[in-house]
């Protein structure tokens, strides 16, 4: 027991330390140059793609609120990541979680390499997926949350159920043993991010008048850039999953770019067909549903799988999005679980069915290989998909209920009327 300690003292002090390795691997240079470039389009999905997107749809009141969460959960998802995060989720450790022989990054060094790129870049490539999941829950319970509540939430969410994931999917763990396909997030992102969402969601309650009355977006022109942001990052998001320029990294963005297309083309025409106008909010969503559908197939599948993945993410998550709202009645503000869970559950399910290319003419849809294959690659898809769920919703769950009792989630009646940007932070969005 004290050698464990001293271990993980020491390592924790070289970490302050800069450390030189010889590398047991070849670095490539070109590699490393795209994921550099892929890491910067992830940051770019958060900050400001995803806090203009979420900040748009907001009321004026909220909107600077959202922007100082977004950027909020960039630093503290960071630290958490470089200290002990990391290693957590990419350490040998077990099939379950990782070890800590990457504290403080203790053993990496200008040297080290994972695979073809530098360890210290595929840690930086890897914490900008640590910070978007966390800031993708915030939508659920926006114009509602105290920020000190939200800050707490955020960095005990990323370590008790992000890191775990992350490990047992990415990390060597359970689940990719079992051979999971989740190219670029589907169960690690957008299945956690959304199950949290939907028990935020229902652990805090709606906001006042929902669902009486309409509760609009106050910009959407702010809304618009976001999602223009959104889909571009995700060419690093999906293509630098590949950990390498080649043509897997290429596939991985055509097939993104042609699932939010179709996600984007289809909900505007159910919409346009439905209440007689197509919606800029309508045309936006599509398009983030067709990406969180795509992203954990992103690798597997061809363009024809994409298309049809995309088509249906279209169709499921709009009527998932009427369902949440309009029966059960939940305000899951801006669609957070709907959106991104669907999509990541539809999207990790539909991986194990266009994931072969052996069909000759049709080997742009992919279809696994066989029946009795593409029966086996499911079952571990579901497999992986129901225990996320379940793990995700119980934890978040014992999260919100932990932090209710300590501090409180939700602000007063008074501060939500006030609008959070005042109440909590004495500042506009606007001052005209």
């Amino acid at each position: 027991m004290i050698k464990t300690y001293t271990k993980l003292l020491t390592s924790c002090l070289l970490g302050f330390l800069p450390v030189t390795a010889f590398a047991e691997a070849t670095m490539n240079g070109a590699d490393t140059s795209w994921i550099m470039a892929a890491t910067a389009l992830v940051l770019l999905m958060t900050l400001p793609g995803l806090a203009m997107f979420y900040g748009g749809l907001v009321r004026s009141n909220n909107v600077l609120s959202v922007l100082m969460q977004c950027f909020s959960i960039a630093g503290v998802a960071s630290i958490i990541w470089f200290t002990f995060g990391y290693s957590l989720a990419f350490g040998e450790g077990n099939d379950w979680i990782g070890d800590f022989s990457h504290v403080m990054m203790a053993d990496i060094g200008r040297d080290s390499v994972s695979g073809s790129i530098p360890e210290s870049l595929f840690m930086l490539f890897q914490m900008t997926f640590a910070i978007i999941t966390p800031a993708l829950i915030i939508g659920a319970f926006a114009e509602r949350m105290k920020f000190s509540a939200m800050l707490l939430f955020s960095g005990v969410w990323l370590v008790l159920v992000y890191v775990p994931v992350t490990h047992w999917v990415w990390g060597g763990g359970w689940l990719a043993k079992m051979g999971l396909y989740d190219f670029a997030g589907g169960t690690v992102v957008h299945i956690t991010a959304g199950v949290a969402a939907l028990v935020a969601a229902i652990v805090i309650g709606p906001r006042r008048g929902f669902p009486g009355s309409m509760i609009m977006p106050h910009n959407m022109t702010m809304t618009i850039a976001g999602a223009g942001m959104l889909w571009v990052g995700w060419f690093g998001f999906n293509g630098g999953s590949a950990l390498a320029a080649n043509g897997d990294a290429s596939m991985a963005m055509l097939v993104t770019h042609i699932s939010a297309a179709t996600g984007a083309m289809t909900w505007m025409t159910i919409e346009w067909f439905r209440y007689g106008k197509p919606s800029a909010l309508g045309v936006v969503t599509g398009m983030v549903a067709g990406l969180g559908a795509i992203t954990p197939a992103s690798g597997f599948v061809g363009p024809g799988g994409a298309l049809i993945i995309g088509l249906l993410a279209g169709v499921v998550c709009f009527s998932a999005t009427q369902y949440i709202k309009r029966v059960l009645k939940i305000d899951d503000s801006l669609d957070v679980f709907p959106v991104h869970g669907v999509g990541g559950i539809l999207g990790t399910l539909l991986a194990g069915v266009f994931s072969a290319t052996s069909l000759g003419i049709f080997s742009g849809f992919g279809f696994a290989d066989g029946i009795s294959s593409m029966a086996g690659q499911l079952k571990v898809q579901f497999i992986g998909v129901i225990v996320t769920i379940v793990f995700t919703a119980v934890v978040t769950w014992v999260i919100l209920k932990v932090i209710d009792a300590m501090i409180g989630l939700r602000v007063t009646e008074e501060e939500e009327i006030q609008g959070l940007d005042i109440a909590l932070h004495e500042e506009r969005g606007y001052d005209l």
